[in-house]
């Protein structure tokens, strides 16, 4: 395994795994718990849009998952708003860290008020979408042979990794403009290494890092259940 970045938001790895083990890491990042405002008790609403849809966009607001929470665990948040202004979602007051700040959620005209208490807690995008922690996926590495027009493309590129030779080939990862663009110049020239890029992206509830672990973590909660019942 290679560590190709790590940042909070983002995690490329290179790893030399088979498709279905990378499908089945992807597929549990829905089964990781995260916080996200399940209630709203609203107590005034004079914007236009009716309660159920503000409802839905506040359970949309990504927010901070400690690791200390449970499934226990509840938050409370309030919000309080006199028009005219655009309500954002860092109106939202509370024990919870609301992640970006600025996602504006409705309109108030002069005068009109928005009052209402949220409730958050923990849960599994695998159950609802407001609990999705984020986009996994993944590709090949690519090997492609080498020519004197397909080395410009090669090494102008915009992939994950830096572009490397090995012999008569380049290992590298290219845009899917660059990779048409050398096949038009030698149809067979493209093919797929055994080495994955595997990309996991936060929309920041926790650390991608964080995600990508308690993603085995639930792949392999998964697997005990199996092997518990087949016993």
């Amino acid at each position: 395994m290679e560590v190709i970045e790590k940042k909070p938001e983002r995690l490329v790895l290179k790893l030399d795994i088979k498709e279905s083990l990378a499908n089945a890491l992807r597929r549990s990042l829905a089964e990781v718990p995260t916080l996200a405002i399940d209630e709203v008790e609203i107590f005034r609403n004079d914007s236009a849009l009716y309660d159920e849809v503000l409802a839905h966009r506040f359970g949309l607001v990504p927010l901070k998952t400690e690791k200390s929470m449970s499934a226990k665990t509840e938050v409370a948040l309030k919000l309080s708003k006199t028009g005219p202004c655009t309500v954002y979602s860092g109106d939202l007051k509370g024990n919870a860290d609301v992640v970006f700040d600025k996602i504006p959620l409705t309109i108030l005209g002069d005068g009109h008020k928005l009052e209402l208490i949220a409730t958050a807690k923990l849960g599994k995008g695998i159950n609802h979408a407001k609990h999705s922690p984020g986009l996994c996926y993944y590709r090949h590495v690519l090997e492609i042979t080498s020519t004197p027009e397909i080395d410009k493309i090669v090494q102008s590129g915009h992939g994950l990794i830096k572009p490397e030779k090995k012999g008569s080939k380049w290992i590298c990862d290219l845009r899917e403009a660059e990779v048409d663009a050398i096949r038009v110049l030698k149809s067979d020239a493209v093919s797929e290494s055994n080495e994955i890029l595997f990309i996991v992206e936060s929309y920041g509830n926790m650390d991608a890092k964080d995600l990508f672990l308690k993603s085995i973590e639930a792949l392999g909660d998964n697997l005990d259940e199996v092997v518990k019942e087949l016993k």
